[in-house]
């Protein structure tokens, strides 16, 4: 194994052979990629199943800061010298993420041209993940050669992949997307498409990609821009199903264009949710949307609510007793004058209309305890996995937390974040179960695991 070395201002900075399995034992096996017993060894590196290169980089300035040599050139050696081992050791990974973004621009060359040097490597990947975008991306000009040594790149690494089945777009850098989608014929590999928080606005060519695409089997709108009656009318033009997966609001302006998407596209909806924590004065809006969900989408396996006022509490629940697929739901409501109100119809009328089983369950509500005893009678015929109450007011819902919770082993995993005050709300002083040692143990006696989830 070869010595790592830079020179900067003079001064010669190494890392000797023997250090580099100080490197594994702090960067890669922290990292969820192994499935490997103690005591490690150098070929542990071969069990190696997922790597994600902005977080393999992250651990890598950790690491390095602790050595004080948290300096770009020097990570950037270490990154680049780490895949070399994965090539040089033929790692064959299930899942390789590229994340590409700005901070991190130098880094991709370096291990894109080593990787197309090593063709192999990529090739014997079994899921290729392709991220591209952050939020700085919008608040730097990239120039015309970083826009065309950026694609030519990653169209030649998905080339020699030949089976490139996910790609994500995250914030608005609409010429490199659309060179991307436009440059490279993915219509017989390409499974899933995801966008995060990119603005629709001058987008033209929608159906051409789409139509061209014939093995996609998801689509996912998270958070995004113009969302307008021109974006959805390419989707509306479409001669083949739309397979929108995942819908997540987080503005909204027009009901029109939300009606069209989901009536074309409503039955395949297995996400949904909005974020509001200020309606803005428009629950009415959000009144419509939420009666279009109730119509035309019945599949819905998570929902994330938050922002939840008095005017549309009653379709929240109406619209969770439509879906008895759910699994996953997260209700939160909003900060003004009727959070006492929304928390105490949601309690009062929630139990009794959740499936038999969830995965996941998150109440960040006003939490009267009268309420909260109503909930946990009408539920206690389900049982949910992990389980988190966050009370926006003082309340003590301990005990019946005990009684009809613990005693009923009605979960797996818990956490409850309770103001002891409204006083000390106000100052974020909430005090959580996982930090009381005795309740520790007491719920561990029943097999509940107490969270830190504040």
């Amino acid at each position: 194994m070869q010595e790592l070395q830079f020179i900067e201002n003079s001064t010669i900075y190494k890392l000797e052979p023997e250090a580099w399995y100080d490197v594994l034992l702090k960067i890669i096996i922290p990292y969820r990629t192994l499935m490997y017993p103690k005591p490690y060894t150098w070929p542990v590196i071969l069990f190696l199943k997922y790597l994600n290169t902005s977080e393999i980089i992250s651990c890598i300035k950790s690491w390095s800061g602790s050595l004080k040599h948290e300096r770009p050139k020097f990570i950037r050696l270490v990154f680049m010298t780490l895949f070399k081992i994965f090539i040089e050791n033929e790692v064959n990974l299930h899942i390789f993420e590229i994340e590409i973004t700005v901070d991190y621009f130098d880094y991709y060359n370096d291990i894109f041209e080593l990787i197309l040097q090593n063709t192999t490597f990529i090739y014997n990947i079994k899921n290729l993940k392709l991220h591209i975008g952050d939020d700085s991306l919008r608040h730097r000009n990239i120039s015309s050669d970083e826009h065309i040594l950026i694609r030519n790149r990653i169209l030649q690494i998905i080339n020699s992949h030949q089976n490139f089945k996910e790609i994500s777009f995250y914030y608005d850098y609409y010429p490199l997307y659309q060179s991307l989608l436009n440059d490279y014929n993915y219509s017989n590999t390409l499974k899933s498409i995801i966008l995060y928080h990119v603005d629709f606005e001058g987008i033209t060519n929608l159906t051409e990609i789409f139509e061209q695409l014939h093995v996609l089997e998801s689509v996912h709108i998270l958070d995004c821009i113009s969302l307008n009656i021109s974006f959805v009318q390419q989707i509306i033009n479409l001669t083949k199903p739309f397979k929108l997966k995942s819908l997540l609001v987080d503005r909204l302006s027009q009901i029109e264009p939300l009606e069209l998407l989901l009536r074309k596209s409503g039955d395949y909806l297995e996400n949904f949710g909005f974020d509001f924590p200020n309606t803005n004065g428009k629950p009415l809006l959000l009144q419509q949307l939420l009666e279009l969900t109730v119509k035309y989408c019945k599949n819905i396996n998570y929902l994330y609510l938050s922002g939840i006022v008095s005017q549309i509490t009653y379709l929240v629940l109406k619209l969770i007793e439509n879906n008895q697929n759910l699994n996953y739901l997260f209700i939160s409501t909003g900060f003004d004058s009727t959070k006492i109100e929304c928390g105490s119809i949601i309690l009062q009328n929630l139990g009794q209309i959740l499936p038999s089983k969830l995965e996941y369950l998150n109440l960040f509500l006003a939490i009267e305890e009268s309420d909260f005893e109503i909930f946990l009678k009408n539920s206690q015929d389900t049982f949910i996995r992990k389980l988190l109450f966050y009370s926006s007011i003082s309340q003590n819902i301990l005990p019946s937390i005990k009684e009809h919770i613990m005693k009923k082993k009605r979960t797996k995993y818990l956490a409850t974040v309770i103001p002891s005050s409204e006083e000390a709300l106000l100052f974020d002083e909430c005090t959580d179960l996982m930090s009381l040692d005795d309740e520790v143990k007491e719920f561990g006696l029943y097999n509940i695991e107490l969270l830190d989830e504040s």
